[in-house]
């Protein structure tokens, strides 16, 4: 009997090893390479177009200016997005330089800008080259705007 009991355990635990190992070799994920056709690259540089349009006018409804200044401002930010991407995409032999190109952008791109809008519009748009805005904000207060401005049209 001892002899059985043993003997169906040691089964019992074989398979179970025996088909934990089979399904490790399942779990691998296939490598694919295959490159990005065409068609793919350029609904990706669309998309990527795209946000970053909706990105930069989700921008301008903070700023305090009138439209005429805003249009320049967004023409001017697409313009700083266009030339540092430029840069990325140049060779350089060390990072550091890389670094300089992107500083110097950074400092004299928006010089010209700096005598048509207010101080607060300026800083943010400083805040915006460094990295500082949160979109997330922005959106929530517009989704809230367009809720208060549905209910007054259901209302009235």
């Amino acid at each position: 009997m001892k002899k059985i009991v043993l003997i169906l355990f040691a089964l019992i635990l074989g398979l179970n090893i025996h088909a934990q190992r089979r399904r490790g070799g399942m779990n691998n994920i296939p490598q694919t390479n295959n490159e990005p056709s065409e068609k793919e690259i350029a609904k990706r540089e669309r998309d990527m177009e795209e946000r970053k349009e909706e990105y930069i006018d989700n921008f301008i409804t903070t700023l305090e200016a009138d439209e005429f200044q805003k249009h320049i401002i967004k023409q001017n930010i697409l313009s700083f997005f266009e030339a540092k991407l430029a840069i990325f995409k140049m060779q350089f032999e060390h990072s550091i330089d890389r670094k300089k190109a992107l500083e110097q952008l950074e400092t004299t791109h928006f010089k010209e800008l700096e005598e048509l809008i207010s101080e607060s519009n300026m800083t943010k748009i400083k805040e915006l080259i460094k990295g500082g805005f949160d979109e997330k904000e922005v959106v929530k207060k517009k989704k809230k705007k367009q809720k208060r401005n549905k209910r007054k049209k259901d209302k009235g």
